[in-house]
Formats: C-alpha cells, sequence, structure tokens
C-alpha cells in the first residue's frame, strides 16, 4: 500500500495545496493520505471525486504529533521528499534495491508512506525516514515533487488504472472533450 503523510499546515496558505496533494496522490497511485491535522473541507472534496470517479482512496486524519507514533511503527519503506536528500534518480534505484534486499524480507514495494512537509520539517523525520529523496534540488512544489515521485516509482502506471466504482469518467482523446457516465 502506498500512503501519504502531509506533514504540517499552514493555514493562510495550504487548504489548496492539501487538496492539490490529495488529488495528486490519488490519480498517481496512492491508496490513503493521513494528515496530522484536520481539513473537512478536503477530507468532503476528496470523498466526493471517489464518489463520482472511482476508486478506494481515502483520507484519514490523526493527531498532529500522531506522525512520530506511524513513523515509529510503520512496517515498510519511509520515504521523505526533501530537496536536501540524495537525487530522484538515486533514490528510487535506491527503493527497488532496498526491496530486493535479503535483509528486508519484510518489505515490498507497495508497503510505502511517502512523507511530504508542508513546514519546516523536523530533524526527527530525517531521521526516521529510510530515504531522504529530493525530486530537484531547487524550490519548488510539493504537489509536483509528489507527483514526479509518484509517477518515477510506479513507471507511470498510477495514471493507466481503471478505478473500480467510477460514475463518471474521461475518455483520452486528441481534441474535444469525452466522457461517460454510468449510474449504478
Amino acid at each position: 500500500m502506498i500512503t501519504v503523510l502531509r506533514l504540517g499546515e499552514r493555514p493562510e496558505r495550504d487548504h489548496r495545496i492539501n487538496t492539490h496533494l490529495a488529488l495528486v496522490a490519488r490519480a498517481f497511485g496512492a491508496e490513503r493520505m493521513i494528515m496530522a491535522f484536520r481539513d473537512p473541507a478536503l477530507i468532503s472534496s476528496i470523498s466526493g471525486i471517489g464518489e463520482r470517479f472511482g476508486g478506494d482512496f481515502n483520507v484519514e486524519i490523526i493527531e498532529s504529533a500522531g506522525w512520530r507514533k506511524l513513523m515509529k511503527t510503520w512496517n515498510g519503506i519511509i520515504v521523505h521528499l526533501t530537496m536536501y536528500g540524495q537525487s530522484l534518480k538515486e533514490g528510487i534505484a535506491s527503493i527497488r534495491s532496498y526491496e530486493m534486499d535479503p535483509d528486508h524480507p519484510d518489505v515490498h514495494l507497495p508497503d510505502i508512506l511517502i512523507v511530504v512537509g508542508g513546514e519546516k520539517v523536523p530533524a526527527e523525520v530525517y531521521q526516521r525516514s529510510t530515504f531522504n529523496i529530493a525530486v530537484g534540488n531547487q524550490p519548488h512544489s510539493e504537489v509536483a515533487a509528489l507527483a514526479v515521485f509518484l509517477d518515477r516509482l510506479l513507471d507511470g502506471d498510477g495514471l493507466d488504472r481503471e478505478m473500480a466504482g467510477w460514475k463518471h469518467r474521461i475518455i483520452p482523446t486528441e481534441r474535444g472533450k469525452r466522457s461517460e457516465s454510468r449510474s449504478d
């Protein structure tokens, strides 16, 4: 299972960023997002997307300090996306090597926690992460970092999934807008 953990919140600007992180996580192959703060509007919005476009993606809330316990007890790979980590290319290769390492027989690619910070990330996150990976070493959006990382990690397959239970879906076309709706 691929889970995105959103740390920190800057209330004056992060509501839309958090929504975009959830949309990207869902579209690019993650199964859930955990937030260490409350954002009821986000949960409602993403739930509505799931009802219309299908899929089992969900958003969970944990107490603000609950991320520490989650990271301590996570049984899999923890990837922290940061400007200060190893390069994306090296990081993906390291994840693939780690997954196949006989010293880590219980770790499989689906058991991955991707940590995305929202404000100054505590040093503990860097220390507890299996990998600190930089999607470029220039300032940019955490939304972009998550999209690029998931796309590379899953070799683009996250975008090609058929979402179960869809009521509305977009049909790829070179020109125009095509969609299909169904009622169950």
